[in-house]
């Protein structure tokens, strides 16, 4: 059960990134170029929303399955501080702005407000993310997948 969640974390990753990106880009050129704010807009802003829950709720699973989550009599590790604290925090805060962009965006009246109000939190929400990301090399036992 644990490796399949830990793959499914590590796979999802690419889909939120990509959705993210994708998002940022979309709601940023439009944003700039006055353009109307579509059902197809709403839905990239939904989607996004969604798979950063999703990542979310299999993440916390994982903090509760995952060996590297051990507690050991000296405290807690490098690996172990990195994850509960450094990697939780940042993607709560991610998909805080994420949420916060997606129904702001709902919300708001006029094309240019809308997609300004997604852009800010997903830009920064990306931001959060590729820097709490255990990249290979940084030595928290991440890859690329």
């Amino acid at each position: 059960m644990y490796s399949m969640l830990l793959h499914s974390h590590s796979g999802l990753r690419w889909i939120v990134l990509i959705l993210l990106l994708l998002a940022v880009v979309n709601n940023g050129m439009k944003w700039k170029s006055g353009k109307a704010f579509t059902d197809k807009d709403r839905k990239l802003n939904l989607f996004t929303m969604i798979f950063s829950h999703i990542m979310l709720l299999i993440g916390i699973g994982l903090v509760f399955m995952s060996p590297k989550m051990k507690i050991g009599e000296g405290g807690m590790n490098e690996v172990t501080r990195f994850f509960m604290t450094q990697h939780m925090t940042w993607m709560i805060v991610a998909i805080i702005l994420i949420t916060i962009g997606n129904i702001r965006s709902k919300k708001l009246i006029g094309d240019k407000v809308k997609f300004k109000a997604a852009f800010i939190p997903y830009l920064l929400a990306l931001v959060a993310i590729l820097y709490a990301i255990p990249w290979p090399g940084r030595g928290y036992g991440g890859g690329w997948y």
